[in-house]
């Protein structure tokens, strides 16, 4: 099970409802954290993939002209369209 909390004092204070028995092991590892002003702020969610590589569209330089019609071409040696 995961269970998520915080430190308060140098004790880490565990979520509503997570109860562990004395004794039990357990391996706490620090999330990233956040300035206390940000905290109530929704996170910006990761770019898409497809938006990752809209940013690299246009970029190659020396192509040829049909490079994108003739792709299996260029990389395979199928016959050109």
């Amino acid at each position: 099970m995961t269970y998520r909390g915080h430190v308060e004092n140098g004790k880490v204070i565990l979520q509503e409802g997570a109860h562990l028995p004395d004794g039990t092991e357990v391996k706490v590892q620090a999330m990233k954290t956040r300035k206390k002003s940000d905290r109530g702020k929704q996170l910006s969610p990761k770019p898409t993939v497809s938006k990752g590589l809209l940013a690299l569209a246009g970029k190659a330089k020396g192509l040829p002209p049909d490079a994108a019609r003739n792709l299996d071409h260029y990389l395979y040696g199928h016959p050109k369209q």
